[in-house]
């Protein structure tokens, strides 16, 4: 068994709505309510589900650039949710992130050079010299040039702009990275360059992955596991061919069904489902996914499922399985 470089327990975040003439709070939003799960080192842990889920989220939670309201986070057996912002800061350095829209996440005033050296002068390392010397090497590991250093973004493709995210994530050598979406707002040409240079920079570093997609065409290609999250929680966490071959959860079932197969002769029968994803700020009682299951007991309206091991490694939170 691989050890686990990040554990997450029962992590929660709830969004306070507010309205009226005086703010007053009128609602809440459980974005994310009651997630667990665990990272092994070196894996890629795929993380997907419909838009609204809680996935994006989740990935903000686990490097907290917003607070949980509840739950652990350890990361190399370190509790990381009652630091202090100072002894965060200095964690970051071994966790980093990659988000869905390249252009966004540049400031579009700064060169290339200035972008990559700053995650180097926030943690103190090297001095001018050694940090241009870095920037130069790591452009060249993602696949550009030294010289695109003095360029700026908007000078770029979009495949271009997330590999110095990419590279950008890379400047100080993390353990973990958090890809939140990262190929979603590229051609599906350029797609596979970009998955392709993740994984081998995960050999050539020895990265470990969390991997947030509602692709899962691309979770598959990418992924060592997979967890399947609905309205804020894991319903399925497996092995990803596992998952792909026997998902055990009605809600996987639904969703693997409407992957298209690049097979005019293969038949598949979809799963339709009835409903509309009810509301964070009102989730069902019982089992979150029993308003649109097509297999729902008389336990799923009273009874929230537990995530369980029902088979070795494959965790499902439902109740056809008890």
């Amino acid at each position: 068994m691989m050890e686990s470089l990040l554990q997450v327990k029962g992590l929660k975040k709830h969004f306070s709505i507010k309205g009226g003439l005086f703010g007053k709070e009128i609602g809440t939003v459980k974005a994310v309510d009651g997630l667990s799960f665990d990272v092994k080192k070196g894996e890629t842990l795929g993380i997907v589900g419909e838009s609204g889920c809680g996935k994006s989220t989740t990935g903000r939670l686990l490097l907290r650039l917003i607070e949980p309201t509840d739950g652990q986070v350890i990361f190399e057996e370190k509790e990381i949710t009652s630091l202090s912002n100072s002894e965060m800061r200095k964690l970051r350095r071994e966790m980093q992130m990659v988000f869905q829209d390249p252009f966004a996440s540049l400031n579009p005033r700064h060169t290339i050079e200035k972008i990559l050296e700053e995650p180097l002068i926030v943690h103190g390392i090297g001095n001018k010299e050694e940090r241009r010397k870095k920037v130069r090497e790591i452009l060249e590991v993602v696949g550009l040039s030294s010289y695109h250093a003095s360029r700026y973004p908007h000078q770029f493709s979009g495949g271009q702009r997330q590999r110095i995210g990419i590279a950008r994530a890379l400047m100080t050598k993390p353990k973990l990275i958090i890809a939140d979406e990262p190929v979603s707002a590229l051609d599906v040409s350029i797609q596979s360059q970009v998955l392709n240079l993740l994984e081998d920079l995960q050999k050539e570093f020895q990265l470990t992955y969390i991997f947030i997609s509602h692709d899962l065409g691309v979770v598959r290609h990418i992924s060592d596991r997979v967890g399947v999250m609905y309205l804020g929680q894991m319903v399925e966490l497996a092995e990803s061919e596992r998952i792909y071959e026997k998902p055990l959860h009605p809600y996987t079932e639904a969703l693997l069904s409407a992957v298209p197969v690049p097979d005019p002769e293969f038949k598949r029968q979809q799963i339709v489902l009835q409903g509309d994803l009810p509301s964070p700020s009102n989730p069902p009682v019982g089992c979150p996914f029993h308003t649109r299951c097509g297999k729902c007991m008389d336990i799923c309206k009273t009874n929230r499922p537990v995530l369980k091991e029902i088979e070795p490694n494959h965790f499902v939170a439902c109740h056809l399985y008890e």
